[in-house]
């Protein structure tokens, strides 16, 4: 049986990544689904790969305007959401730092799509939503924004205790309006997102040494969790943190 049959889903960065998985199995669980990304060619390119049940929407979170339009469009064709994955984000390595050693342009860089990008979906998905009845919204969280993980990573770590936050105050807003909000949290996941870890074999080592089952994340361990929320299997779920980490945030 088929769970998200009859659903719409949106999901921001589907051009690749988690992204681009949990629209893959959207879709494969009977869901049409639309492939919002800021990249034109990535988002045609993952639409193209899923076929005829997707299609692309370019679409800036951090743009106001543009993510506003993208919802309005997409009302206008009867493609409102049901189901909204706010997952599209960024880790400036390289630049993000403690917090003495921070430059306050990589700050602003970050808040700018991690934490305002996800609170603009939060805000339009939730309009979109009020009018037609209720709905879903999974925003993607992280250990950093629970615990000491993310110390070298201020400015990204801020922000995800930021979506931790946001997801809880939608939740209990919205709740009698039937728009269900809720919060995934993976552990380090290998794409193209952390590859400047991933191709360090001594970074990437010490991560995988603190997650208890002992192996890095991939795509497809975040699929399950986003389907059951998506579903109305997850009816009364909302308000809460669903970690996919390994044990990552149990130690």
């Amino acid at each position: 049986m088929m769970r998200l049959e009859g659903k719409t889903a949106l999901v921001t960065g589907a051009g690749s990544g988690i992204g681009l998985a949990v629209a893959t199995r959207f879709a494969a669980e009977g869901a049409r689904v639309v492939i919002a990304d800021r990249d034109a060619d990535a988002a045609a390119a993952a639409a193209t790969l899923i076929g005829e049940a997707a299609r692309a929407a370019v679409m800036d979170i951090s743009d106001e305007q543009a993510v506003e339009s993208a919802f309005a469009g997409l009302a206008a064709e009867r493609w409102a959401p049901d189901v909204v994955v706010a997952n599209a984000g960024v880790q400036l390595f390289g630049q993000d730092a403690p917090a003495a050693d921070l430059d306050l342009d990589v700050w602003k860089r970050t808040l700018d799509i991690n934490l305002t990008g996800t609170f603009l979906t939060v805000k339009h998905a939730v309009r979109s939503m009020l009018a037609t009845g209720g709905g879903s919204i999974i925003l993607t969280g992280s250990p950093t924004g629970i615990n000491g993980e993310g110390r070298d990573f201020t400015a990204y770590s801020t922000t995800k205790a930021g979506i931790h936050g946001l997801a809880r105050t939608a939740a209990a807003a919205y709740a009698d309006r039937g728009i269900r909000v809720n919060t995934v949290v993976p552990a380090y996941t290998e794409t193209t997102l952390v590859s400047t870890i991933t191709s360090d074999p001594e970074s990437r080592a010490a991560i995988i040494g603190r997650i208890p089952l002992g192996r890095a994340g991939a795509p497809r361990d975040v699929e399950g969790i986003m389907v059951f929320l998506a579903s109305d299997d997850a009816e009364f779920a909302t308000g809460s943190l669903f970690a996919v980490d390994g044990g990552m945030t149990a130690l």
